[in-house]
């Protein structure tokens, strides 16, 4: 005898906040952004983004278009500046956190 399947769940996840559009300040490449936390970012590539990304296009990730990039340094810094400067929401409302004793994160 087999057990049914439950239904999946339902995706909440834009529910609290949509994605907002950001713009490296290194190569203009605008993707969709969601802010969780400062610690959790969800990040949304489009193919022009994707095309204008300098370190996309210098990365060689491996091959094929499901190979994982490890990330964008640049757009990160512009994620978190958005982010700072109040022009991109953080989900959670915590207040940007500070390291008093100046050791990078």
């Amino acid at each position: 005898m087999t057990t049914p399947r439950s239904a999946p769940r339902p995706d909440v996840r834009l529910d609290d906040g949509a994605m907002e559009r950001v713009t490296c300040t290194t190569c203009a490449a605008r993707v969709e952004v969601r802010k969780s936390s400062w610690e959790q970012t969800s990040i949304q590539w489009h193919a022009d983004a994707v095309g204008a990304c300098l370190e996309r296009r210098a990365s060689q990730p491996g091959s094929g278009p499901n190979a994982t990039f490890p990330g964008c340094t640049a757009l990160d810094l512009s994620i978190r500046e958005a982010a700072v400067r109040g022009s991109l929401s953080v989900q959670s409302g915590d207040a940007l956190p500070v390291n008093p004793e100046g050791h990078p994160h």
